[in-house]
């Protein structure tokens, strides 16, 4: 039984239902918004917002937030089988996962990530899945950097060939200099990431999801000529 795969709530431990509430508000906000875009993940997702790189790249493309720091894929999938992308029809989701599986093998993390795609799409048959691949973490070279390689050469070569669905793999060699070592000026406690951290993962990102919001323009025959579709899109409907 590899429960990575098996959709699961976080307890209410600490007694103030945080998780659950926040599950809430993504159900009003999937309700009341139109995106584009669906971020879904842990908290490497979560804290993106709260850059000036999300403000001035992302918000023009009509993005949505649904991410929760210390989620594991069980708890993701819970969320996706309970609601979360019901009533949206977004073009793109972006999945960030897998960091939080401690208790977890590398192929049983591979196991419960794929099991997200296959529900994301049984929703959103003509949505975009982008599978971001995890970021190294850790100051100095750990067992749990040589996990997540694995994970995500396992989900390189597996999502491959799969219809509507782009690996995006994250270079270490951007947050792993030649020491080995990781800096706090691109992750501040070595797992989260700082202004610059969050550039570095996201400018590959950004590319992606401008190109295939383009591509859905292009089917709709609403394209425009410009050098920004994050500006096209934010003066067509702001």
């Amino acid at each position: 039984m590899n429960t990575a795969a098996i959709p699961n709530p976080v307890k209410d431990v600490q007694g103030d239902d945080r998780w659950m509430s926040q599950h809430n508000r993504f159900l009003l906000e999937a309700k009341e918004r139109e995106p584009e875009v669906i971020f879904i993940g842990d908290s490497i997702l979560q804290q993106l917002p709260r850059t000036q790189f999300w403000k001035r790249m992302f918000e023009p493309l009509h993005c949505l937030n649904f991410a929760i720091g210390g989620d594991t894929t069980q708890n993701v999938l819970w969320r996706v089988q309970n609601g979360e992308l019901d009533f949206v029809e977004p073009k793109v989701i972006v999945l960030l996962v897998g960091t939080n599986n401690h208790e977890n093998t590398a192929e049983e993390v591979v196991g419960g990530i794929l099991e997200l795609v296959s529900c994301i799409q049984q929703k959103q048959q003509r949505t975009h899945i982008i599978v971001m691949g995890i970021p190294p973490r850790g100051e100095n070279p750990n067992p749990l950097r040589e996990k997540i390689a694995k994970i995500n050469s396992s989900l390189a070569m597996q999502l491959e060939d799969l219809k509507h669905c782009t690996f995006l793999a994250t270079d270490p060699t951007l947050f792993i200099g030649h020491d080995g070592k990781i800096s706090h000026m691109d992750m501040h406690d070595y797992l989260h990431l700082t202004n610059r951290g969050y550039q570095k993962l996201c400018e590959p990102l950004l590319d992606l999801i401008q190109d295939l919001l383009q591509e859905f323009i292009k089917v709709e025959n609403t394209s425009q000529d410009s050098d920004s579709l994050a500006g096209d899109l934010a003066v067509k409907d702001p």
